[in-house]
């Protein structure tokens, strides 16, 4: 428990070392509640990021979000922040339905973008947007959907204990308690993108799409409980979809942002067929095969609590009849707040036991930014992949997709 303490409160309380001349300066478009959590906070700690300037579309609120996070600068509007030859990087953390717009506007201004996720509110969007042709220059601007959770630890260590090709089901679940939202949010107004799948759903997916390295063929079923009126009638409340992969395997998601009171972690499970491990001490009728079964607990906010299940069944079996002559399960727990705790492959890479997942996405942006080497990303066709399965969910489930930006009609 006194580990736990420490490390949260390391994270919301991080050194603040001196910042480099040529430190990035972010501009923020819109004074959003996830902006402290996700880039003022883990911009702390960096020595080549400094929060510049915000801008909101009421100066006041963005003046009082500015004096509250001891931001030097704001700017009368979002365009402003654009047009400003000082600010090097953007962050969009704007309603899904501005995303595009702005990402597309910022890239245009020859800003660095950090885009909240989802990047946008459809393929249709994504598919423009990550192949504007300023993406593909050498020296063009970086773009990077904000995934954090990808870029944790666990996650890695958890992925490196599967083998994508022998799993054949995937389950991963996830929730916000029903006090946690209202029925004003963002989340639950379709003219801006909204809905579980495009909240936290959205993990889910991603979750399902890297544990089998693939992407689904499919979305065999789709069950949502909608709003029943006005801007809320196509917004999924919860959902429960299920996917089919290559090779027939099944993956399975499910959120709600209406959860019973009390919280539980997010999760992802990922199940192997039996395969065959060598045994030199067997007789020559008989071999030995293993299944795998691998859980995550704490999929999306790792740093607070998370656990990495292993549990393997081992059987011996008579090759020519195929009979089991003995059975047994072995079991394995893992937590690693930092690569050094994972050890092996990933004991050499940056972070600290105190990063929240938000920081270690900020360092790898940060290095492409800066011309310097990469250990994970989020690349342009993932993010476009992503928003596919999205919306062959949404075509599923009968709500449709999340309707289209006009902007679209002015990228050429």
């Amino acid at each position: 428990m006194a580990a736990m303490i420490g490390r949260i409160w390391g994270a919301f309380n991080p050194p603040t070392p001196p910042k480099s001349k040529d430190a990035l300066k972010f501009g923020v478009l819109g004074a959003a509640n996830i902006a402290p959590l996700a880039l003022l906070g883990p911009a702390k700690s960096h020595p080549e990021v400094v929060i510049q300037a915000v801008a909101a579309r009421q100066r006041e609120k963005a003046e009082k979000f500015a004096k509250s996070n001891n931001i030097p600068e704001v700017k009368n509007s979002y365009q402003e922040i654009l047009d400003d030859p000082n600010i090097d990087c953007v962050f969009i953390p704007l309603a899904n339905s501005l995303h595009f717009e702005w990402a597309v506007r910022s890239i245009r201004a020859g800003k660095h973008v950090l885009l909240e996720k989802p990047s946008v509110a459809n393929s249709t969007e994504a598919e423009i947007l990550f192949n504007l042709p300023e993406l593909s220059k050498h020296d063009g601007p970086v773009l990077l959907e904000a995934f954090h959770n990808r870029f944790y630890p666990a996650w890695h260590f958890f992925r490196s204990l599967i083998n994508p090709a022998d799993v054949v089901h995937v389950s991963s679940n996830s929730m916000i308690p029903w006090w946690g939202t209202g029925k004003d949010d963002i989340h639950f107004n379709y003219n801006l993108a909204g809905g579980t799948m495009m909240a936290m759903g959205t993990y889910n997916f991603a979750a399902l799409r890297m544990a089998f390295n693939a992407e689904p063929e499919e979305c065999l079923s789709c069950d949502v409980t909608p709003g029943t009126e006005g801007v809320h009638k196509k917004c999924d409340y919860d959902f429960t979809a299920k996917f089919r992969f290559p090779n027939g395997a099944i993956g399975e998601a499910h959120s709600t942002l209406k959860g019973p009171t009390m919280w539980t972690p997010s999760h992802v499970t990922a199940t192997h067929r039996a395969v065959v491990v060598p045994d030199k001490t067997l007789p020559a009728d008989q071999e030995k095969t293993q299944s795998r079964e691998v859980t995550l607990h704490g999929v999306i906010h790792g740093i607070f609590w998370h656990r990495i299940d292993v549990k393997d069944v081992f059987e011996i079996r008579n090759k020519d009849s195929g009979s089991v002559i003995k059975k047994w399960t072995e079991k394995q727990s893992h937590k690693t707040y930092s690569f050094n705790e994972a050890g092996g492959e990933f004991e050499h890479l940056p972070g600290e036991t105190n990063w929240m997942s938000y920081r270690y996405m900020l360092e790898q942006f940060v290095n492409r930014v800066k011309g310097r080497k990469t250990q994970h990303w989020v690349g342009q066709q993932d993010s476009i992949a992503q928003m596919k399965m999205l919306d062959m969910a949404y075509e599923k489930s009968g709500l449709g997709l999340r309707p289209t930006s006009k902007y679209t009609s002015s990228v050429e």
